[in-house]
């Protein structure tokens, strides 16, 4: 997509992986994804073993493709059943995809513990379809819980790579350091509306675009030509140190976004992207709202106007960002990975009381 939906999900999966690691070194996490999926880059990246299945999409192809989509999936149980009674784990963690329904079913029927993620606050279709038979159900808002029965569910958080801390909030004068993130790819909108707002602001700032390698020219150049300086990026690695330098966060609202800045604790304005499936970015953003965390503009209202009013207000109300930035590290959950895993090792019987008999966990990465 040209205007992308979210940022960075394999850290969830992978942020889980790891943190199983640590807490039990002998387990050897298994990722099961497809050949489409971006799994096949960061799973080998991370040194983590991959298997693959040839599935088909459900969703995008009409009547017709969902028709042969389910019928792939069901076909699928039987190699799915061979290749979890090869590695013989001692659970399966599904965080969606394509790739979770068949192995998902398989597990329920050999009998292997099952528990899904769902780091949306509208869950996703695989994650639906499985919700009935998991033995546990890790969720990050409050609207997701009711997908499953209350005994299963876990409020953990959404699961970030570790160092997401930052020291307590406070402005710098003179300058208000403004940081704009689009995920890695850069959301269009953003690039094309905000370099016109951040010039129309009178109060000082210091701004921080990451944009999206594609963008990359476009953007520094309406920079330039609206006069104004600023740091145009089209990647951040670090981005546990770029939050922890902002004084107000502009966003989309992926799952990982609003997560990784509520757990450093700091101010945002979030503009959803409107596309995301069953609209979840704009019902991400609104429950960060309603913690007095965020400021939501839908997309269809992110006007320059609108954007500039927003920002002109923010920036000149140090307390209100203050308030802000509390309310957000209130609703941070910086340690959701490793509360994740240990309850997952609990349920599997890997827990601090028990010893363990099988090596092999099997975690099945979200495909985009």
């Amino acid at each position: 997509s040209a205007d992308t939906a979210t940022a960075r999900p394999n850290d969830t999966v992978a942020s889980v992986a790891d943190a199983l690691r640590q807490l039990r070194p002998s387990l050897k996490p298994i990722f099961v994804g497809t050949e489409r999926g971006m799994e096949t880059k960061f799973v080998p990246e991370k040194g983590y073993e991959l298997e693959l299945l040839r599935v088909l999409p459900i969703r995008g192809g009409g009547v017709t493709g969902a028709l042969r989509g389910a019928a792939r999936a069901a076909a699928l149980l039987p190699e799915s059943r061979a290749l979890l009674r090869r590695h013989a784990p001692v659970g399966v963690f599904s965080v969606g995809g394509y790739a979770a329904g068949p192995v998902s079913a398989a597990a329920r029927t050999l009998g292997i513990p099952l528990a899904l993620l769902e780091p949306n606050s509208i869950i996703g279709l695989a994650n639906w379809l499985i919700a009935p038979f998991v033995q546990r159900a890790y969720t990050a808002f409050e609207i997701t819980d009711s997908n499953f029965a209350p005994h299963v569910v876990r409020r953990l958080g959404v699961p970030l790579r570790a160092g997401f801390h930052a020291p307590p909030y406070g402005l710098r004068p003179p300058r208000v350091r403004v940081l704009v993130l689009g995920g890695s790819q850069g959301a269009k909108a953003l690039n094309e509306v905000l370099p016109g707002a951040l010039a129309r602001v009178t109060a000082a700032l210091e701004i921080t675009h990451q944009c999206g390698r594609a963008h990359l020219e476009d953007v520094q150049k309406r920079y330039e030509e609206l006069g104004v300086r600023a740091r145009v990026v089209p990647f951040i690695e670090d981005m546990q140190s770029a939050l922890a330098d902002a004084d107000l966060v502009m966003s989309r609202a992926g799952a990982g976004a609003v997560s990784e800045i509520a757990a450093v604790g700091r101010p945002s304005l979030l503009i959803p992207y409107p596309f995301a499936s069953g609209d979840h970015q704009r019902v991400n953003a609104e429950s960060l709202q309603k913690q007095g965390a965020s400021v939501c503009v839908v997309n269809t209202e992110a006007t320059e106007n609108r954007l500039v009013a927003e920002i002109t207000a923010l920036v000149g109300d140090t307390a209100r960002l203050e308030k802000m930035a509390a309310a957000a590290r209130s609703a941070g959950r910086p340690n959701a990975a490793t509360a994740v895993a240990s309850d997952f090792l609990d349920l599997v019987g890997l827990g601090p009381s028990t010893q363990p008999q099988r090596a092999a966990e099997v975690i099945e990465p979200k495909e985009k």
